[in-house]
């Protein structure tokens, strides 16, 4: 059982005990992990546990028929509950609290239904109810009971059959008998029954001698036990899954009437076999009951004509009602066991795989049994020809031909279309599933590699080549599972093969993930150089301003002139410009089948517009069957990755373009230069930081992982191992680079705003410092060396003079004093020191709590030499202090 149905079933059975409070169902989920042991549940233990509850019980009676009940309809797991119930009667303290538990659920249910009556008055009545009134009354409720138990007829059952399978296969219709066939009951072999009752007989059988009562009730018998009426011997009207019962002569000998009762239950059960072959023998009810109803049939055969030879012998007098017993004894045990798995199947509306579990209990259950358990394999092996038929295609040919709906693999209608356009598509998870229901008992543990064996051989089918199993054989049902457990392994393992080798050699899987990685993953330095220089100015305009051929055009001539132009599969890359920025579009995902899906989605956009830098990312373009491992929701987790990494590379690029412009700064006074420090230093301090997030996400979490899961593709074994090992290096990409995690991304994101408005801030006052000095040397007004300035130069140095002050107009906001400029400075260095102690402190917290994660690795590169270890200890203490203050606070209030 996983971690998730052991949690789901914990909170489910506290729900239903009205536990509340407590340690939660975390506590009892792990003493269930740690504590669970095996068991399989035997015929002999649950036999015993059903005995051990019956003896507990108040009412065994109706426990053993209950138990009965849902055992005729092949209730799954119902052993195994019978036996926790077993042990659970042993415990006398779990006993005791279920029992108080049941009473305050009681107490409050009371409570509950008088407040809700009270409203409510019996209404008086003036005089009392005659004895007539209440029989006639009695009699209503008596058929209102009736006709609510009596199940829907087989008409409204057959309809309804064929509604449901219309429904999911409109195409595919399923043959009609014709209505005669229904109409004429006289061509279904059992009783004609008549509500006009027959006239009384001349002369009471009772009345006549015994040897002339013995030979009537013969002839009656055989009559009978061919399910037709006989003059003393008279079928009952059946309603619904009902028996059949006859009514005897009462007159007759006590003697003979005491054989003939002997003799009757055949009867009846041939009625019960009869009535479920014709039934169950239409199209509605599918191919295993058909061939169930075609083996019970052939049976049937030889007790007829046992019937009819018993009839030639009373011809010819030499048949008395001994010796009808006699000869019909050892076709009693065939027609009651046919019976009991016509009504079982019956009852529990058993079709396909549900009918072969149930025929293959039946037959381990009989093993004492050599004649029972015989006759029930026969049954079984028949009735599994073509669910096996269905299978062969299915493990075979990657076909399912299941115009019933009978098979435990069960397809959907799902186009793979949408694997590249639907991120949270399940193609690979829903166009074919398991239908729990209809998986034969015998291969409940082969049911996931059957499903898989289709799906593997499905795929490349699909792709246009016709694959069949070499070594396909017919599969039969047998005792020994071992037979077609290895056929379905040995179709397993070559489907797996087919499909790995489809993908891995002639797809090339593997070299598509490399030039994925290429890209998306910053893997070609010079190409990301030479193309963020050639897209920085139309990066930097809105989004709406962006003009996407142009930036395609571009990236071609970026590919086409670096070593990226080696990649065969560069054509493949494509531009595309997100709605959202990354964090929205990472709360987004995150929010997919969570109550807060509907909000996120449905909020109103921000009216922030995003930049270029900010919405771009790259997309890629997989063909079938690649998609199914490159889907869209990988595609989506790269793109989370790749608009990480680059805006990061533009912040580094940002950083280093202020220090080249600072250059300038070295021109300036000893006065003006001191309050540049400052800013220097926290400029190499931001580069540092962006620097060695840059280092630790692509050569401390990803390089490492890729070598993991490359290492890991070369070993799988078939296409759901390959679909984990790239799922889990996502994953750990997105995890260790702070991708699940909102908190610790927001606080990265403002630390990146924060360099990027730092760096604009010095753009503005390095540009205000040129146009400064730019503005002194124009105010100087003295010639050259080789005289006074000439008329066209003084011309020249005016214009210019003009443009400096229209500049100077226009950012006169951004000269500031030298006062001015270090507050700013002084700002900016402490929001950035505070957001890197606070992202410092959160992520020693989560690797602590969490070992598997490498975020400390972020904590030992950016503190290599201590210089936030005081702060981060002191930022601890406080903490700590805090917390035991807000602890005294409370427990002040509660003294």
């Amino acid at each position: 059982m996983s971690e998730f149905r052991i949690h789901h079933d914990v909170n489910e059975l506290l729900s239903l005990l009205h536990v509340r409070g407590g340690d939660g169902a975390e506590v009892y989920i792990d003493l269930l992990q740690k504590n669970r042991t095996p068991y399989v549940t035997t015929t002999v233990s649950a036999h015993s546990a059903k005995v051990k509850i019956a003896e507990h019980s108040k009412t065994p009676e109706d426990f053993l028929r209950k138990y009965e009940e849902l055992k005729s309809k092949n209730a799954r797991n119902l052993d195994p509950l019978v036996y926790l119930l077993s042990k659970l009667t042993e415990d006398k303290e779990t006993l005791k609290c279920l029992q108080q538990n049941a009473k305050e659920r009681s107490e409050m249910s009371t409570n509950v239904t008088s407040s809700s009556m009270t409203s409510y008055t019996i209404p008086t009545t003036s005089s009392k109810m005659s004895v007539q009134e209440l029989e006639e009354l009695r009699k209503k409720l008596g058929n209102v009971t009736a006709s609510a138990s009596i199940p829907q007829s087989a008409e409204v059952t057959r309809k309804m059959l064929r509604d449901r399978h219309n429904k999911k296969n409109p195409t595919q219709t399923i043959p009609v008998f014709p209505n005669w066939v229904y109409d004429r009951p006289a061509l279904i072999g059992d009783f004609i029954t008549s509500l006009t009752p027959i006239g009384d007989p001349v002369v009471a059988i009772g009345t006549m001698p015994l040897a002339v009562q013995e030979q009537a009730l013969v002839e009656d018998l055989l009559y009978v036990l061919i399910g037709v009426d006989g003059r003393d011997i008279t079928a009952q009207p059946v309603l619904g899954r009902q028996c059949r019962s006859f009514i005897v002569d009462p007159s007759l000998d006590m003697s003979i009437k005491e054989l003939v009762n002997r003799i009757l239950p055949v009867a009846s059960s041939y009625s019960t076999v009869t009535r479920f072959t014709e039934e169950k023998s239409s199209f509605e009810y599918g191919q295993v009951n058909h061939a169930l109803t075609a083996a019970m049939r052939t049976l049937m055969k030889e007790y007829l004509i046992l019937v009819t030879q018993l009839e030639h012998l009373h011809r010819q007098g030499m048949l008395s009602l001994q010796k009808l017993w006699f000869y019909i004894q050892p076709t009693m045990r065939t027609i009651e066991v046919l019976a009991s798995i016509a009504t079982s199947v019956d009852k529990g509306e058993c079709m396909g795989g549900s009918t072969l579990s149930l025929l293959h209990d039946r037959t381990f259950n009989y093993t004492g049994d050599s004649q029972a358990q015989e006759l029930c394999l026969y049954l079984t092996k028949a009735a599994s020809v073509p669910y096996f038929e269905i299978l062969e295609k299915w493990i075979y040919r990657g076909i399912i031909k299941d115009p019933y709906g009978e098979f435990m693999v069960e397809e959907h209608e799902l186009q793979k279309e949408k694997i590249q356009e639907d991120y949270n598509d399940k193609y690979w998870d829903q166009r074919y599933t398991i239908v729990q229901h209809k998986i034969p008992s015998f291969l409940q543990k082969m049911a996931d590699k059957i499903l898989s064996t289709g799906k593997y051989l499905n795929v490349v089918r699909e792709c246009g080549r016709d694959v069949t199993c070499p070594d396909a054989k017919e599969v039969l049902y047998t005792l020994k599972e071992r037979a077609y457990v290895e056929q379905i392994e040995n179709a397993y393992n070559y489907a797996s093969k087919v499909l790995l080798d489809f993908l891995m050699e002639e797809k090339e899987l593997v070299s598509r993930l490399r030039s994925i990685k290429h890209y998306f993953l910053m893997d070609k330095g010079d190409f990301f150089v030479h193309f963020m220089d050639l897209t920085e100015e139309e990066l930097k305009k809105p989004v709406d301003d962006i003009i996407p051929p142009r930036l395609e055009a571009l990236l071609e001539l970026a590919l086409r002139t670096s070593t990226a132009n080696t990649d065969p599969f560069k054509d493949d890359l494509k531009i595309d410009l997100m709605p959202h920025d990354v964090i929205t579009q990472l709360l987004r995902v995150l929010a997919i089948e969570t109550k807060q899906e509907k909000a996120i989605i449905n909020a109103e956009p921000t009216e922030v517009a995003l930049s270029g830098l900010e919405a771009f990312s790259f997309d890629y373009i997989v063909k079938w069957p690649l998609s199914l491992i490159i889907n869209r929701k990988a595609l989506t987790r790269y793109q989370m990755l790749f608009r990480h990494l680059f805006y990061c590379k533009h912040v580094e690029r940002l950083l280093c373009n202020v220090w080249i412009s600072n250059k300038s700064a070295q021109q300036c006074s000893l006065h003006s230069t001191k309050w540049f420090a400052g800013a220097f230093a926290l400029r190499q301090r931001m580069l540092n930081f962006v620097q060695n997030i840059q280092y630790y996400m692509m050569f401390e979490v990803m390089e490492p992982t890729w070598h993991v899961m490359e290492k890991n593709l070369k070993s799988a074994s078939n296409i759901d191992d390959v679909l984990c090992h790239h799922t889990s290096f996502l994953d750990n990409c997105l995890k260790d680079c702070m991708l699940t995690n909102p908190e610790l991304l927001k606080i990265f994101s403002k630390l990146m705003s924060v360099c990027v408005m730092f760096t604009n801030c010095m753009q503005r006052f390095t540009q205000s410092l040129r146009m400064d000095r730019e503005m002194n040397r124009l105010s100087l007004e003295h010639g050259t060396m080789e005289g006074p300035p000439t008329q066209s130069e003084r011309t020249e140095e005016s214009e210019k003079k003009s443009l400096t002050y229209k500049f100077l107009a226009e950012h006169v906001d951004s000269l500031q004093s030298d006062s001015g400029f270090e507050g700013t400075i002084s700002k900016f260095d402490s929001n950035f020191s505070t957001l890197l102690l606070d992202l410092l402190d959160k992520l020693s917290i989560y690797s602590t709590n969490d070992c598997e994660h490498s975020m400390i690795n972020i904590i030992y590169r950016l503190d290599f030499n201590g210089f936030y270890t005081e702060r981060l200890e002191r930022m601890a203490v406080e903490r700590s202090q805090k917390t035991s203050g807000v602890f005294k606070r409370c427990s002040g209030i509660h003294d």
